[in-house]
């Protein structure tokens, strides 16, 4: 055994020598327990960074769903369909997926990953990417839109998400999902429907151009009783303008007739307090709502005298 000296020397006579080696055995194993940790944790990153951006097989209790991507609505008759092909051919494209904590958070392909559950498989290919926020919420739309996978209400809702959340003007949505902005415009414009009818669109029941229609009824009660009105009597669009454009014409006489009884009951008031003050018959004859001529009778020579004399004291 070597020779100890200085405090070591000190301490072994205090706790014995073999004690001191035990402690000093106890933290040479501590310290390889966490070299071997650190090694394991850097083999693991290791191994993660080589399957990103490759085809793999993942399983599907390791997938997880993206809770906000737009996509809402899934037709199950639809979904069998993709289910039965599966079956028969396997699972044709990837899913698009990016790491969160223990599972896979689905990017794009959440449709495939239901279709596969239905027919019982247990794992699907993979894509693992890694993407900000941003990134994955437009990965999301533009791979429904470029589908047509979603409803005009959920398409409406990812465009409003992308301006609220992220800042992104209707320009840069545009560019990004290669529509025009003038057509992100019109999505975004079905948001100001009644909810019922909003409903009503993602059921299927109105179309997009029915919905355009009744964007011009500010009423969203009456909104709601047109909709009911196409859905009852299979109207198409031109004929649901037709009838949105007759009864803005029947309300703007309405409004017109109410302004000119207003403006009548007013000038009619004038008339009688002129009447009080000049103690004679005075009409007002009014051009429009800032023209009129004001005529004030008189029955004699004297009368009149009495009435410029009431006018000149005024001043």
């Amino acid at each position: 055994m070597a020779k100890r000296t200085g405090l070591g020397k000190g301490l072994g006579a205090i706790f014995g020598d073999e004690v001191m080696e035990s402690a000093a055995e106890e933290q040479e194993t501590k310290n390889h327990l966490r070299q071997s940790a650190a090694e394991r944790q850097e083999e693991k990153e290791k191994a993660q960074d080589l399957t990103v951006g490759k085809e793999l097989f993942l399983k599907l209790s390791s997938i997880e769903p993206n809770h906000n991507q737009p996509r809402v609505e899934f037709k199950e008759e639809s979904l069998i369909e993709l289910a039965e092909s599966m079956k028969e051919y396997g699972v044709l494209q990837p899913l698009l997926v990016q790491k969160k904590g223990s599972t896979y958070e689905i990017i794009a392909g959440e449709r495939r990953w239901r279709a596969a559950k239905l027919a019982g498989l247990k794992e699907v290919p993979v894509v693992i990417r890694e993407y900000t926020d941003q990134q994955s919420m437009e990965i999301a739309l533009i791979e429904n839109v470029q589908r047509e996978d979603l409803n005009p209400i959920e398409e409406a809702k990812a465009y409003q998400r992308l301006m609220q959340e992220f800042s992104l003007k209707q320009e840069e949505i545009a560019a990004r999902v290669a529509k025009n902005r003038v057509t992100i415009t019109n999505s975004m414009r079905l948001l100001k429907l009644d909810e019922r009818v909003q409903e009503m669109l993602i059921q299927n029941q109105l179309t997009g151009g029915h919905a355009r229609a009744l964007l011009a009824v500010e009423d969203q009660e009456l909104q709601f009783q047109l909709a009911g009105k196409i859905v009852a009597e299979n109207l198409s669009v031109r004929e649901i303008e037709k009838l949105v454009k007759s009864l803005s014409k029947k309300k703007e006489p309405k409004e017109k007739n109410e302004e000119d009884e207003t403006l009548t009951l007013i000038f009619r008031e004038l008339e009688d307090r002129m009447k009080t003050a000049m103690g004679t018959k005075v009409s007002i004859n009014r051009k429009d709502k800032n023209k009129g001529r004001v005529e004030i009778e008189y029955y004699s020579e004297a009368e009149l005298e009495r009435i410029v004399e009431l006018i000149e004291s005024i001043r």
